[in-house]
């Protein structure tokens, strides 16, 4: 499990825990920005059928701390264009098969089949990121010739008159819109112009380019360093000028995203923002956190199963402890203690020294009689700015009402910046459970008069339906 943990750990901006007891976010990605979305192989999970897969084999879980094969947006791009990124042990099966001989740590891609395409040996003991990511493009860079080649067989048929043979060669390029989406975009307009109208929709590859790459990178160090110094409007100008810079790059589009969810509270440029990562190919944590920020939102506008639904599917998509958090808060919202118990337990699989993980952790422990356990996690963190809501909930649950309600406070009018955002938690807080001592006390109902309403306080979300 120690790698598994490690492995699952999510990126470390997406940590604050906010309103609901769910937490917020800061975009979903590590300093730099760049957080490679590997996952930890296992064998319940489907087989992967198309593209290419890399496989990182680490010696343990301090090279998984310090590798810099965490960090790397060509690799990050990469995964959005059916390379998957996976990572397992030296003792696993996948590891025995494609590299029985190999000392780790070691990369290795390969196809579906489990055909080795190439590996990425340590040098003096060290892995680099710099040769994972020769071993993927060179791999690609071919593959993009032979498609190119077969682009220009299409054309040279259709200037011969032999329509049937273009079209039929334009669609063997079209399919490969996963991994080559900018040649594939070039068939599919060479078939409508043969009157194929079934070709789908097309789009732009991400610009690879180390010079405008180093450059986005830069920016988007600047952008969360502004966020995290609570300076969201010029966290906002750096990473739009990131995503201008790139507009099918997603990180810079889920780090507006939420931004305007979590801190802003600009909901109708955080659904923009997200629906754009999910209506294009982007890497599966920008899709992870674009569905769970949907989710957050879907909830709080009444929509509960949709909302549900879109938190399902984004712990299915990439392993978030935000999310789970999230799934923990519906569910003790709904009175279901096994469940609440599980994704609390999944959250803290994924990250389990996170301090902000813990806090959450102990507001349920709190629920379930471990209150002297809570109070002791509590103390130990709280000079956690973003961790005030969770810490009021471990306060309120273990009839502490006068250091609830001040952390509370120093949640909605320290912590929070604009009204926009203080009036949805302020309605969380009514509603949610961990806040039912507090309820009806005129401070805590005097505390929370800006809440916006969306919530009806004191009933299960199946009550609210």
């Amino acid at each position: 499990m120690s790698l598994a943990v490690l492995l699952l750990l999510p990126p470390a901006p997406i940590r604050a825990t906010c309103g609901g007891g769910g937490g917020g976010g800061m975009g979903g990605a590590d300093d730099p920005a760049y957080q490679v979305p590997w996952k930890i192989l296992k064998t319940s999970d489907p087989p992967i059928k198309e593209g290419l897969i890399l496989y990182w084999i680490p010696t343990g879980q301090q090279e998984l701390e310090k590798s810099s094969l965490r960090n790397s947006r060509t690799l990050t791009l990469y995964s959005a264009q059916c390379v998957a990124m996976e990572i397992t042990t030296a003792t696993s099966t996948v590891a025995e098969k494609l590299a029985p001989e190999s000392k780790p740590p070691v990369a290795v891609l390969a196809q579906p089949d489990d055909t080795v395409i190439g590996k990425a040996q340590a040098i003096n003991g060290y892995l680099r990121v710099t040769q994972v990511e020769e071993l993927v493009e060179n791999e690609m860079r071919k593959r993009d010739g032979l498609i190119k080649e077969k682009l220009e067989d299409a054309k040279k048929k259709e200037k011969a008159g032999d329509t049937q043979g273009a079209i039929a060669e334009f669609r063997g390029v079209a399919v490969q819109k996963c991994m080559f989406p900018n040649r594939a975009k070039d068939a599919a307009k060479e078939l409508k112009k043969l009157g194929a109208s079934d070709v789908g929709q097309m789009f732009d590859a991400p610009n690879f380019d180390r010079a405008v790459g180093a450059r986005m990178a830069e920016k988007m160090k600047e952008g969360l360093a502004a966020e995290n110094s609570a300076r969201y409007r010029d966290a906002e100008r750096l990473y739009t000028e990131a995503h201008q810079m790139d507009p099918a790059d997603a990180t810079p589009l889920r780090f507006l995203g939420e931004l305007y969810r979590h801190h802003i509270g600009d909901w109708e440029k955080a659904r923009s923002a997200f629906e754009q990562i999910l209506a294009t190919p982007a890497d599966p944590l920008s899709r992870a956190v674009a569905l769970h920020g949907l989710g957050k939102m879907t909830i709080h506008d009444g929509e509960f199963q949709k909302g549900l639904g879109l938190m399902e599917r984004s712990v299915e998509t990439y392993p978030l402890a935000l999310a789970y958090r999230n799934l923990a808060v519906y569910w003790n919202s709904e009175g279901d203690a096994a469940k609440t118990e599980y994704y609390v337990e999944q959250a803290l699989a994924v990250a389990p020294k996170d301090p902000y993980n813990l806090v959450f952790a102990a507001a349920f422990m709190a629920s379930k009689g471990q209150g002297p356990t809570a109070l002791k996690i509590a103390r130990e963190n709280e000079g956690l700015l973003p961790a005030s809501y969770n810490l009021a909930a471990i306060y309120a649950q273990t009839g502490q009402k006068d250091k609830a309600l001040e952390l509370l406070k120093r949640h909605f009018f320290e912590y929070e910046r604009f009204q926009s955002v203080r009036s949805k938690e302020m309605m969380e807080a009514r509603a949610d459970a961990v806040f039912a001592s507090l309820k009806s006390d005129p401070q805590f109902v005097a505390l929370t008069a800006g809440a916006d309403g969306k919530l009806e306080a004191g009933k299960t979300m199946s009550e609210r339906r």
